[in-house]
């Protein structure tokens, strides 16, 4: 099976909340854009997301992830489901608390980072808890990768 970035232009992003509305600076596209220099970054508040709408079904296999040391989530539960169903949890990630590129592999657990392959058109990675005593999450990359179907 073939790995490769699933989103791109056609994918529709949707996030929580960005610092101080200030969407130019820390607004989603910075999730994905390849830049050391850039992030989103979220508001305050205990629960934060990502939302990805594919423009096509994809079967993911990976995620990688790159948060700021201090301002990463203890944990991310990931949500995802086909057009015109519900979201339902996919599985529960205990990243480190690093700035470090934390990638999950497929029925491998690397210190609680773990994603099943699944088939879906929507997936919804929520920050449940972070390590900012305020709540807010920063993040350099966001990546997901699997196959087109």
């Amino acid at each position: 099976m073939p790995v490769e970035p699933l989103v791109c232009a056609r994918t529709a992003t949707r996030v929580s909340s960005v610092l101080n509305r200030d969407v130019k600076q820390f607004g989603k596209q910075n999730l994905f854009d390849g830049s050391e220099e850039t992030c989103w970054n979220s508001d305050q508040g205990t629960s934060q997301w990502v939302t990805l709408d594919f423009p096509q079904p994809v079967k993911i296999s990976q995620l990688h992830l790159q948060f700021q040391g201090g301002f990463s989530s203890r944990l991310c539960t990931l949500e995802g489901c086909r057009t015109g169903e519900e979201l339902v949890k996919i599985s529960e990630l205990y990243p480190q608390d690093s700035h470090a590129m934390q990638i999950s592999f497929p029925r491998i657990t690397m210190m609680g980072f773990q994603v099943e392959e699944t088939v879906l058109d929507k997936l919804r990675i929520t920050f449940g808890s972070s390590t900012d005593f305020f709540g807010r999450i920063v993040v350099y990359h966001l990546g997901v990768l699997g196959e087109r179907l």
